[in-house]
Formats: C-alpha cells, structure tokens, sequence
C-alpha cells in the first residue's frame, strides 16, 4: 500500500482540557457548552484570546483578539486563565495513549501530532475506521474530541485534519485535491501567512487552484525558495521526512491496542511477534542491544498486568525477543480476551560490548522453553549471520520502504472459495 500518515488535533485543546479537568475536580463549567475563552485577565481586562468555545464564535470572537474586545462583544463570556503545566499533562496523556498504537509518532505541538500509519495498516480494516478507533479511544478515556485528516503526506494530512471541526475524520488523497483544497483560499494552505496571502492576492491569485496552476518560477521571482515551496504544497507535494521521536536511553519499547480483542494465543503471538520485530529493529537502529524484556498485557476489562525477564545474554534479534515475549505470555494470560498487548525493552548495552556467552545456549526445539531461573538463552538464529541479516533487512526498508520485505505471516490470506 502507499505511504499514509495521520494529523491528529484537539479540538480547541486549551478550552477543552480546561473543561475537562474542571468536570474532574468540580471547580467550574464545561467551558465548550457556554460562550467562553481561555486567555486574559478577566479583573484587568486586557490580554489576548488564546482559545474559545463554539458559542463564542457565534458572538464573532475570534483567537488572537484582545480580551476588551471579546468582551464588548459579550459581555457574560465566561474567562479562563492559561495553565500551561495542565496542557502539557493532558498532551502527555494523548501520546502516551497513541503509542499505544506506534512508536511512530512526531509531535508537532502540545495539541497536535502526526501518526505513520503505514506499519500498522495490516492491524485495521481501513484508514478511516483506524482512525475512527483512535478518536472514539481519546474522547473515552480522555474526554475529549480531535479532529483526524488521513493523507499519503504529512501536509495534506495536516490541511485535511483543518476542513470541518469539530470531531471529524477527513481524507485528502492525491485524487481529492482538486475538489476539496484547491477551490479554498489561498491563505488557508498551510505555511501561507496573511502577509504572503495578501501579496498572492496582489498577483491575482486568490484560490489554493490558482496558486497550483501558476508558474513556480515566477513564484521563486516573488518570494525565492518560500514562492517554491507554496507551489508545492499547493500541488501537494510534500518531501519532508517524517521526524521519529528519539527513543529513551533507558529502553525501547512499542505497544499496540488492538481494533478488536485478541482470543487465542495464535492472534498474541502474530503481535507479539510484530512487536518483537519493531522493538528490535530500534534496538538495532540505536545500535543497542537489551538484557531485559518486559510483556504488558491489557485484558477487555481494561485490567493491566505486566512481567519481566532476564536474557542471559543481550540480544537485538526479533528471534530472541519474540521466544522470550511468548514466555511471558503464556505466564501472564488468563485466558480473557485481550485489548493490548506491548513489549519493553531494558538494561541496555552498546551493540559492540563483548558478549559472555551461556552454558545454557543450546538448541531449543520449543520456541517458548524458559530456561533456569527464569531467564532465556538466544536461540541458535542469534548468531552473527542472523545478526547481518536483520540489518540488511533494515537497510531495505530504510531504502524502498517498510513494505518493501515482510514476513509471509503477516500478509493477508485471500477468502477461501467455498
């Protein structure tokens, strides 16, 4: 499949995490249902609007006005001061619960992130009804509501995520662009400020089309390298790469929450397996190796449960990682259907520290066989050969793509016929 990539954004998120935490704590309003604002001095009256609720903008109050101005506007508009350390634990919550889902993601600001959707496409039955399960998961367990544009780059992502608000899931495929980007004005493409929609104006150049039909060297001629890039983005064309946030020194781990619950041990192990593949390929990329794997289990009921274990020597393989999650697995499920699974990944070592080798590294014909004292020796693949494969596998989809080799497990099987 192509590349696809989603813009997930909070809808008014200092407004909405404000109302949030005062219908935890009781101190106040749902500020979304009322005409209100987050910003200001509400006893000196001066300041800016940083955020306001939908019936506000029925008053004409728009972000970025002063508060005085707001208020001659409506004069029972409900003010709310900025807490900045609140934003940030309610953003920390909202990536903490997308990566749930991947690793993959690039925060773009404390409201709003891009998600590669692309390596766990094959875990949903769409990208929309990806994300429809993403969002419906923020607003259960966060309360409150974002909007998602689905797109095959980050910029037509981001536009597709700005069309209609709030709580909506928007697609912006290469095909769509005519009808739904190119008709908007040319000030609402993305990096277009009023100063350079203003100037595109003076040249006649009033739609986001318009802008897209022009000549990208004239462009260049009024406003160099930016005039190119407009043209771009005003086509569609986005080449920027997509910025992997830095994994923690101290481990390296990915989870996945499920689109429907896992019920058999054969479904756990396929993700465990997926899993083990992508933990190790950042082990690798971060040329490091672990001493220490930890399974963490989520059951329907939502009760979590986790385990860890020693490897009696460090590995980066997915081999070793996947025997040793399967360990795990079989000590911690109940038999209860599954909501997510995650592996992690500790004590981390350099991938060059000299390796002391176990008497207990022998051929094991059991994938899932623990050894003495709970800890699980490499198995026979977790050699020097199945190390430079991995890496030459790393090299192939770092070169075409993640789709360029994939294991044959994971590829979807046609119907049978009857």
């Amino acid at each position: 499949m192509s590349e696809i990539f989603f813009h997930i954004d909070v809808n008014s998120a200092y407004l909405s995490w404000t109302s949030v935490e005062n219908l935890k704590t009781g101190d106040g309003p749902d500020l979304r249902t009322i005409p209100s604002i987050i910003g200001g001095d509400e006893k000196k009256r001066h300041g800016v609007v940083l955020a306001k609720s939908t019936p506000a903008k029925a008053y004409g109050i728009v972000t970025g006005e002063p508060v005085a101005s707001a208020l001659k506007k409506c004069p029972s508009l409900v003010m709310a001061p900025p807490d900045h350390e609140l934003y940030r634990r309610y953003s920390r919550r909202m990536m903490s619960l997308l990566a749930s889902y991947t690793s993959d993601l690039e925060q773009l600001s404390v409201d709003e992130c891009f998600l590669y959707y692309t390596p766990i496409a094959f875990r949903f039955p769409s990208p929309v009804k990806a994300a429809s399960i993403i969002k419906e998961h923020i607003f259960r367990e966060l309360g409150f509501t974002v909007n998602i544009g689905i797109a095959p780059n980050k910029l037509l992502a981001k536009m597709a995520s700005d069309f209609q608000k709030p709580d909506r899931i928007h697609t912006l495929y290469m095909e769509e662009i005519p009808k739904k980007m190119w008709p908007l004005p040319v000030g609402e493409l993305y990096t277009v400020g009023r100063s350079s929609a203003a100037r595109l104006q003076q040249l006649g150049i009033h739609t986001i089309g318009e802008l897209a039909a022009s000549d990208p060297e004239f462009l260049a001629a009024h406003f160099k390298s930016h005039g190119r890039q407009m043209w771009e983005f005003a086509n569609g064309i986005d080449l920027r790469p997509f910025q992997f946030q830095p994994e923690k020194a101290k481990g390296v781990g990915n989870s996945i929450t499920l689109s429907r619950d896992a019920l058999t041990r054969k479904e756990a192990c396929q993700i465990l397996l997926s899993l083990a593949e992508s933990v190790s390929g950042r082990l690798r990329k971060a040329g490091m190796m672990a001493g220490s794997i930890c399974v963490e289990i989520k059951y329907h009921t939502f009760e979590t449960c986790s385990h860890q274990m020693g490897l009696s020597s460090p590995s980066n393989t997915t081999d070793t990682l996947y025997r040793a999650a399967c360990i795990l697995f079989d000590e911690l499920w109940n038999q209860s259907p599954i909501r997510l699974l995650g592996i992690r990944t500790s004590k981390l070592v350099s991938d060059d520290t000299p390796v002391q080798m176990s008497i207990f590294d022998y051929p094991q014909n059991d994938p899932a066989v623990p050894k003495a004292e709970g800890s699980v020796s490499p198995s026979p693949a977790d050699t020097k050969k199945q190390r430079q494969l991995e890496q030459a596998l790393d090299s192939i989809r770092q070169k075409y793509g993640r789709d360029a080799v994939q294991r044959g497990s994971f590829l979807k099987q046609p119907p049978k016929k009857e």
